[in-house]
């Protein structure tokens, strides 16, 4: 009699097991991923804004004025040398309904903002480097006020800094302020955890453009968008947007209150 070759499978055990090393594996992958994000935020943080902010204070113990403004008759002012008061004083009084001068930035203003000045007068780079203020290594030579980054979905995004005065009333806060744009909703609420110790978009350091404060005592409120919005969508903290895996994750922009 010819001896037949048993075959033999592989048992219920053992493909448990392929498939619990399996489910290891994608976990730890994506972990991985969420960790590799949260490390980005972090150096966002310290290696460029918290960079910006030194910049800015040098600027201003050099110079002895904010940026753009006058060093002989200061306003205390970004960009008060350009600042015209239509009637009263210069500064001072009642400025609510003053109109700012135009945000200080490097080339193109950020969303939202009147186009810097004309002229290496009213430049950031221009002003920082004759100061002989080092400017942080931003994206690259020639684009230090710019950091790249990668979103939730993986494309590209770009973080732009510019200096502005917000006139008395201004919801995000009156005052000297840096302006950041380009944050995913994830890398604001991150910073904002960051600055402030929560992510609040009306309290604090670090502020939402355009959500003000709240007189009635009640909490604070989210940051107005979420990571399923795109570019071009309008977004709420708690709504579910139509974002895709090919689209831009929807960018907002926050005001962080300088010191001086």
């Amino acid at each position: 009699m010819r001896q037949r070759n048993s075959q033999q499978g592989f048992t219920l055990v053992e493909m448990a097991v392929v498939l619990v090393i399996i489910g290891l594996i994608l976990g730890a992958v994506m972990i991985g991923k969420d960790v590799q994000r949260n490390a980005e935020y972090t150096k966002i943080k310290q290696k460029f804004v918290d960079q910006w902010v030194v910049a800015y204070n040098t600027y201003h113990t050099r110079v002895g004025a904010p940026l753009g403004d006058s060093q002989t008759a200061p306003r205390l002012m970004v960009n008060g040398s350009n600042h015209v008061a239509a009637t009263g004083p210069i500064s001072g009084g009642d400025m609510t309904a003053t109109a700012p001068p135009a945000a200080i930035c490097h080339g193109s203003a950020g969303p939202g903002m009147g186009d810097s000045q004309d002229g290496e007068e009213f430049s950031l780079h221009g002003l920082m480097d004759r100061a002989g203020v080092r400017m942080p290594p931003g994206r690259a030579e020639g684009f230090e006020d710019r950091y790249v980054y990668l979103d939730s979905n993986g494309n590209p995004q770009e973080v732009q800094v510019c200096f502005q005065w917000n006139a008395p009333g201004t919801p995000s806060g009156a005052g000297n302020v840096m302006v950041l744009t380009g944050l995913t909703p994830d890398l604001a609420r991150s910073l904002d955890q960051m600055i402030d110790g929560k992510p609040d978009a009306r309290e604090g350091m670090l502020r939402q453009a355009g959500v003000g404060n709240d007189s009635s005592g009640t909490p604070g409120v989210e940051w107005g968008a979420n990571n399923t919005y795109a570019q071009g969508q309008t977004g709420t903290a708690i709504g579910a947007g139509a974002n895709l895996d090919e689209d831009h994750v929807i960018t907002l922009v926050a005001h962080l209150k300088m010191n001086q």
